[in-house]
């Protein structure tokens, strides 16, 4: 039984070790990407398109839309590239990517809450989108909790 206790503690810890490397990651990919557009938006949205490029870690990648909500590039999937997804909600029908925009435009960074399909687990699980502005575009990257 204290074996048992002893594993669950060291489990829970573990886990939001975890969670709290990934919220770091996210905000450091975010952070290069944001460097990197400021220089050269082309390049940079050209990079972040790259599912094996720089801005992609293990699960963590850096996504970008233009300030209407326009997705400009996506390493993982290429097929949400040139669409506005403003009103496209996440699993609970929130606008998540409003919420982004509009963040984006009243302070160059956002911190969104929403749920999202976990392509690892194939379930719809509470996920954290950091974002920040660069070249007239919001770079986000996202983890889940």
């Amino acid at each position: 039984m204290n074996k048992l206790f002893i594993c669950s503690v060291l489990f829970a810890f573990s886990t939001g070790f975890a969670a709290a490397g990934e919220k770091e990651d996210a905000v450091k990919l975010v952070q290069n990407a944001a460097t990197a557009a400021s220089k050269d938006k082309a390049a940079a949205i050209a990079e972040i398109s790259k599912p094996a490029g720089v801005y992609v870690k293990g699960e963590l990648y850096v996504f970008a839309y233009d300030l209407n909500g326009v997705m400009v590039a996506h390493p993982i999937n290429a097929k949400l590239i040139g669409k506005n997804l403003l009103e496209v909600p996440d699993a609970d029908g929130k606008l998540f990517r409003k919420e982004i925009i509009s963040q984006i435009k009243d302070s160059g960074t956002a911190t969104v809450d929403y749920k999202y399909k976990n392509p690892k687990t194939g379930k719809v699980e509470e996920k954290v989108s950091f974002c920040k502005k660069a070249a007239d575009l919001a770079l986000c990257a996202g983890y889940y909790k």
